[in-house]
């Protein structure tokens, strides 16, 4: 007899691109959940409602990181039973943390995606330890096994053979041998975007050099 699974998602399963992410984690929990007749017999059509939430520091529709996750959003909320909250342009303070309470307490989201790379320290480490029974996922490699609780999860999308290929077209035609790159922050996940891509443009021109500007 199968019994209802908590939602821990081996990291790396959840590194196929934020819809893929989105829709493995709900559909996951969903199929994991199933209820029983007291004689044992399974009814695998039966499964318990989910809520998840979606937190975003700026506009949905920003052509960009906010969007690819908004976009996540819209397709898990396609699938049976699955219900989607989501509030934008909450800034990176204790904003962040009212919008999780009452996404939690109001909405009854078991499932969260504060998806701004400030938003993990102090926000979510605090929320996280407020509501032990909510699962976290955040974008930016921040996860420390070991350090952070066992119901945050860390994701981060397959980018860096795309930067190494960006890199490698950048030193092909590039005239003087002199790349730029205008990087976000001096965090983990952009500095793994610096090293592919210079490693990509060295691949093809091992003399070449780049100016960064954070």
């Amino acid at each position: 007899m199968r019994t209802k699974k908590t939602l821990y998602l081996p990291r790396r399963q959840v590194l196929q691109g934020l819809l893929g992410l989105a829709a493995f984690g709900v559909t996951t929990k969903l199929s994991s959940c199933s209820s029983s007749s007291e004689g044992g017999a399974e009814s695998g059509s039966s499964t318990e409602s989910l809520t998840v939430g979606f937190l975003y520091v700026g506009a949905k529709d920003d052509y960009g990181f906010n969007q690819a996750h908004a976009e996540g959003a819209a397709a898990i909320g396609q699938l049976p039973g699955v219900k989607v909250v989501e509030q934008a342009n909450v800034p990176e303070t204790t904003e962040a943390q009212e919008a999780m309470r009452n996404m939690i307490e109001e909405d009854g989201a078991t499932v969260l995606f504060p998806t701004s790379f400030g938003y993990f320290d102090p926000h979510i480490l605090r929320i996280a330890q407020e509501y032990p029974e909510v699962q976290f996922f955040h974008y930016g490699a921040l996860y420390e096994e070991g350090k952070t609780p066992p119901n945050i999860g860390s994701y981060f999308g397959d980018v860096d053979e795309a930067q190494f290929i960006s890199g490698q077209v950048a030193a092909l035609t590039s005239k003087k041998g002199k790349l730029g790159f205008v990087a976000a922050k001096p965090v983990t996940p952009v500095l793994r975007n610096l090293n592919s891509f210079l490693l990509g443009a060295r691949n093809v021109k091992p003399d070449i050099t780049m100016q960064v500007i954070l």
